[in-house]
């Protein structure tokens, strides 16, 4: 389970999974990232093995309910999946119109999806030296979790 204390959904992974194909494959070390972290998160057998599924053969994005993810889970996957597309030290076209679509489905504005790639960056930068492996998604989370949770004080202490 995420350090958050929520569990992340199935639909998060698969959405993962889906913007790891954007450009036709998957590496493995993106596929490593999604499952493991599925598994910290505490998924069945029968999930995990739907969720590898996804990582070895492409999935479409329009092919996930991302109605039912909180703001919280939209953000991180808009955050992993900048991460994803810049994992071999480019983002090609057809990544970086995923990502735009990602963000427009997902209904996250403009300046959201720059703070979210922002914490990709850091969390990112915070593993340099140590391989995509040791990336820390439950990072990712915790930290979009907090700064929203900060945001959400700071906007009803303004409205007092």
């Amino acid at each position: 389970m995420s350090e958050t204390g929520a569990r992340l959904g199935r639909d998060v992974f698969m959405a993962l999974a889906a913007i790891g194909w954007a450009d036709g494959k998957l590496d493995q070390d993106e596929a490593d990232a999604i499952v493991r972290t599925a598994l910290e998160e505490g998924f069945s057998i029968e999930e995990i093995e739907e969720i590898e599924a996804a990582t070895k053969s492409p999935i479409q994005l329009s092919d996930i309910d991302l109605s039912k993810l909180t703001k919280e889970d939209r953000l991180f996957i808009y955050a992993v999946a900048t991460w994803m597309s810049g994992i071999d030290g480019m983002v090609s076209g057809p990544e970086k119109a995923a990502i735009d679509k990602l963000g427009d489905l997902l209904k996250i504005p403009e300046k959201p999806r720059q703070h979210a790639e922002a914490i990709a960056r850091e969390v990112a930068e915070s593993a340099t030296g140590k391989g995509v492996v040791f990336y820390d998604l439950p990072k990712v989370r915790k930290i979009i979790t907090e700064r929203l949770a900060a945001a959400r004080k700071a906007k009803e202490a303004a409205g007092k």
